[in-house]
């Protein structure tokens, strides 16, 4: 299949400006007719389509950066933005934030509505059902307009652009062989489906730290929580699924959770079920947000730095703003994670 060409391709072959190649293709008075022609006679050889989100093009900067999350009660994601923040307004940029939901749908519609001209750039978080459905075509769309994304936490090969994430397979080991260190033989892992990126990784630093500490994983001790969208009744699901966990395996003494939801969630059915932690059971998790700090007992956990995260996308798609006529290197940031050991382990 022919790769679509863009309007940076255009500029660059013509050179001319991206905004020059916006306005020719809209008659714009500002341009010469010589321009005009040019750029819609090359346009029209390559059968370029403009679509809305080319709207949006850079015919002028609106110093205002679009961070699309996918949940706006999940303490990691309030760090990333006020680490966002921060380096925005040092840099005299706006930041505007819409809320995904775990919608595809509500992805596309946030997209395409921050796109139509108030925009200069994206940091986003992939929703779940965009991860499921594998549909990347607005990311495509936007970044071959000539906006630029930066991905953070969940990310995909399939788009090209800046990414900054966690090291999730090498903070899971830490994590899994602290609770063998502490002498846990049947260790549990409760996770997400496989089409969660963070969680597909997470699970496969589980598998590699017990082997090797020559620990056989067990299938029996791996759930996969069909969590869907967070809500309250989903909550309540979360909740049964994870106490049936418990009574499958009565001999498990050790749990490590993808997230902070599904730990705090492990340790209340730990409660429930008359048993004490950390003697009983140890538990890590996965986000050393707010509730793992003031959990009873206060929760072991894996930090992911989450300002720091924000700090560094903003600063990647800063630097693509204003750089724009440089040729497009990509960079995948990762940020080391931090062990915080607190009251759910020996």
């Amino acid at each position: 299949m022919k790769k679509k060409i863009t309007l940076k391709q255009i500029a660059r072959e013509l050179d001319v400006s991206i905004s020059t190649v916006s306005k020719a293709l809209k008659n714009s008075k500002e341009i010469s007719k010589d321009t005009i022609e040019k750029v819609q006679a090359f346009a029209k050889l390559y059968n370029y389509r403009p679509n809305n989100i080319a709207l949006s093009l850079k015919n002028r900067q609106t110093k205002t950066i679009g961070v699309i999350i996918p949940d706006i009660v999940h303490h990691f994601f309030s760090k990333v933005i006020s680490g966002i923040e921060t380096v925005a307004a040092q840099n005299g940029y706006n930041v505007i934030v819409g809320l995904s939901n775990e919608s595809f749908d509500k992805e596309v519609i946030n997209l395409e509505m921050l796109a139509n001209g108030s925009i200069d750039g994206f940091i986003l978080s992939l929703s779940k059902e965009t991860l499921m459905q594998q549909d990347y075509h607005h990311l495509i769309e936007t970044i071959n307009q000539g906006m630029p994304i930066v991905m953070f936490d969940r990310v995909v090969k399939d788009v090209s652009c800046d990414k900054v994430i966690v090291d999730d397979l090498k903070g899971t080991k830490k994590a899994v062989e602290k609770l063998i260190k502490n002498d846990c033989k049947e260790i549990g892992i409760i996770t997400t489906k496989d089409y969660v990126s963070v969680g597909k990784l997470r699970t496969k630093g589980y598998l590699e730290a017990l082997n090797e500490n020559l620990l056989e994983p067990k299938p029996e001790l791996i759930l996969k929580v069909n969590d869907r969208l967070i809500s309250e009744e989903h909550l309540f699901e979360i909740e049964q699924e994870i106490e049936m966990f418990f009574k499958n395996n009565p001999k498990m003494d050790g749990i490590f959770a993808v997230n902070e939801l599904y730990a705090v969630t492990a340790m209340k059915v730990a409660r429930k079920l008359k048993k004490n932690i950390p003697s009983d059971i140890q538990i890590i998790g996965f986000t050393d947000g707010v509730i793992s700090r003031h959990a009873v007992p206060s929760l072991t956990t894996v930090s992911q730095h989450a300002s720091q995260m924000g700090i560094k996308a903003a600063r990647l798609l800063i630097e693509k703003l204003e750089n724009e006529d440089e040729e497009d290197v990509f960079q995948t940031v990762i940020i080391e994670t931090e062990l915080i050991e607190r009251e759910t382990t020996l």
